[in-house]
């Protein structure tokens, strides 16, 4: 039976304070160097250690908490966040600081993967993407409200502050997690050849490349942003934080939107859909610089909302493509989709990064559109095959290994 919307309120608060810290860190990073006394290169390693210690963390602790029941684990994953979170904000050196935010990511690593299963078997089948949804939204919610508050947070109150409000976020979730989500088993238990097996099959594997390239896209030009509006059409930080507004808005949206298609015409459609829209507003973005300052914005606009929309309604489908594949291995193929993500967002900036730093942010968007052109290949790759699971993973009763095979459908 599906929960009541209220039962998932506490992951949607969870992933959004997750999000929040995440996001609102790049631009708190000159902050930082200067009251830890830091380079911005040491700073940035904060962000790259974050991104390195998920991308690695989430696939293991998926394997070694396996048999945990959900909610206790739930519970125990933004126990460990709020901590950080205080840590952070405590910390008294630079080398404090990285601990703390190895320790966010670990935990992090923890709860995303965990509450995304959570929510999909609470959903069921038929409500499945609408449920995954309510956990994503927690994430494009931060992008909407989460780092533009962190920015005001930070300049009025300095950095420290930021991290003292996402433990006390962290902390609500928590509480809520305890008193408002019902015991959920840990389910069907992989047997380690079979979580192997998950990782090399090719459908599986074609999924999570889509995933890769798909942020990457998004990572090249996110990043920078700023300076992307600035070189094309001389926005400042005010009508910068507009535009992050707007793309926030479309991304919230486009996490709904997402898991209601995924829900009513299939998850491998919607994405082919999405991959298309965005690869759309990629290729016009890379047509502003062409339209100079003054008329670049008019057309800029509708395809940053277009790219907010495509992109995070994608993602939303793409979970749901891993959950159908191996329903009783959700948590593990969904923690191998969170480094996948990852993965791309540390491709996607290292990409941006080469265009920026040879004076060229003007081709940010072509750099993008080629990543978006390449998601779009292993879905054409997959065409025609129907990846039929013959047994489920895991281990019977008896603690005997079961065999999963797959054949052309």
């Amino acid at each position: 039976m599906f929960g009541t919307p209220t039962s998932l309120i506490w992951l949607t608060l969870g992933a959004f304070a997750i999000g929040t810290e995440g996001f609102m860190i790049a631009g708190l990073l000159p902050a930082l160097a200067r009251d830890l006394n830091v380079g911005l290169a040491p700073a940035g390693h904060l962000v790259t250690a974050f991104s390195l210690a998920y991308a690695i963390g989430a696939p293991i602790i998926a394997v070694l908490t396996a048999r945990l029941e959900r909610r206790r684990l739930l519970a125990v994953a933004m126990s460990g966040f709020a901590f950080a979170n205080l840590l952070a904000a405590l910390a008294p050196d630079y080398a404090t600081l990285l601990t703390a935010r190895l320790l966010l990511a670990l935990s992090a690593a923890s709860f995303m993967p965990a509450a995304s299963g959570y929510a999909a078997a609470l959903g069921g089948p038929e409500r499945r993407g609408r449920a995954l949804s309510m956990v994503t939204n927690g994430l494009s919610l931060a992008i909407v409200a989460g780092v533009p508050l962190g920015v005001l947070v930070g300049e009025g109150f300095g950095w420290r502050a930021n991290f003292f409000v996402v433990a006390g976020l962290a902390a609500l979730s928590l509480l809520g997690i305890l008193a408002g989500l019902p015991r959920q088993p840990a389910g069907t238990t992989a047997s380690p050849g079979g979580r192997l097996a998950l990782a090399k099959r090719r459908d599986v594997l074609l999924v999570l490349a889509t995933s890769v390239l798909t942020v990457a896209a998004t990572f090249t030009i996110y990043t920078y942003l700023g300076v992307f509006l600035a070189d094309v059409a001389g926005v400042g930080p005010q009508g910068l934080a507009l535009v992050l507004l707007v793309f926030g808005l479309a991304s919230a949206a486009g996490t709904r939107l997402g898991g209601d298609a995924a829900d009513r015409w299939g998850a491998r459609p919607t994405v082919i859909v999405g991959g298309g829209l965005a690869l759309l507003a990629y290729l016009v973005l890379s047509l502003g610089p062409g339209l100079g300052p003054t008329s670049a914005m008019p057309v800029l606009l509708p395809a940053i909302l277009l790219w907010g929309l495509a992109s995070w309604g994608l993602m939303t489908a793409q979970q749901a493509r891993l959950v159908a594949l191996a329903p009783a291995l959700a948590p593990v193929s969904l923690s191998l989709n969170s480094s996948a993500i990852y993965l791309g967002s540390a491709t996607g900036a290292a990409a941006g990064a080469l265009i920026v730093a040879d004076g060229v942010a003007e081709h940010l968007g072509w750099v993008a559109a080629g990543f978006a052109l390449s998601a779009l290949l292993p879905l054409l790759a997959d065409e025609g095959t129907r990846w039929v699971e013959v047994d489920a993973f895991g281990e019977d009763g008896g603690g005997r290994g079961r065999r999963s095979a797959l054949r052309n459908g």
